[in-house]
């Protein structure tokens, strides 16, 4: 499953890409941390995806890493992502959407974003009735008490749950999470994964986790995330 295995690199589109050498060195780099994250913790590295999240790049970067075998993207704004997504419809891509969620929004979003990774209140849910796509998400937990914190406190998590696993549009796939500044990241990961055997209680099928990002994934990884979300680590920095 994991997206930036070989599978693909010679499938992109017709016209010839170039890929920046810099750019394929940074993406090794990240499969080989990936892999030997896995294998630290005993896991198949094919059982995680990566994502790579390409916000403020140019839809060329998107292109390279197509023709590197990338197929899962992330984005977290609508209007960013929306006008990449019509402009790389040749290719077949996987769009993540990893940000916070507009109520107003999300109808426009689930016009193309194939997962969403941060629903967090039921409101939203209810926002996608008649919803002609099946889409795949996640339900995010807030793993701080901050409540201006995107995601649902854990005590809401079956609730909301329950509101999505009875939307005929939607199919859960687990939880996500994005670790606390201050606190160590494989304890906050560690809590989560509880909260995803909760939820499994619930609706077994849903055992996906998503946590992890360029600082922290060996540490998801650890602690059974199986979709990272990784900007910086393969992109490099964003634009001036």
């Amino acid at each position: 499953m994991s997206d930036i295995s070989s599978r693909g690199e010679t499938d992109s589109s017709s016209a010839p890409v170039h890929i920046s050498s810099l750019l394929s060195d940074r993406l090794a780099a990240v499969r080989s941390g990936v892999a030997a994250a896995a294998a630290e913790a005993g896991r198949d590295v094919a059982d995680i995806t990566t994502i790579v999240v390409t916000k403020f790049h140019p839809a060329s970067l998107v292109r390279e890493l197509h023709a590197l075998g990338v197929r899962d993207f992330g984005e977290n704004r609508h209007q960013e992502a929306s006008e990449k997504a019509q402009e790389l419809s040749d290719l077949d891509l996987t769009w993540h959407f990893v940000g916070q969620i507009q109520g107003k929004k999300i109808r426009q979003v689930a016009q193309y974003a194939d997962v969403l990774h941060a629903l967090d209140r039921i409101r939203l849910v209810e926002a996608l009735n008649e919803q002609p796509r099946t889409l795949d998400c996640f339900v995010q937990i807030n793993l701080t008490e901050n409540d201006e914190r995107g995601g649902v406190q854990p005590d809401g998590l079956l609730a909301l749950a329950e509101s999505v696993l009875a939307h005929p549009s939607l199919n859960l796939r687990g939880v996500m999470a994005v670790a606390p500044l201050d606190e160590e990241p494989r304890r906050a990961f560690a809590r989560l994964r509880g909260y995803s055997d909760a939820l499994q209680q619930l609706a077994p099928h849903a055992t996906d986790i998503s946590a992890g990002m360029t600082q922290d994934y060996a540490e998801a990884i650890a602690e059974g995330a199986t979709h990272l979300r990784i900007g910086t680590a393969i992109t490099g920095k964003r634009p001036d």
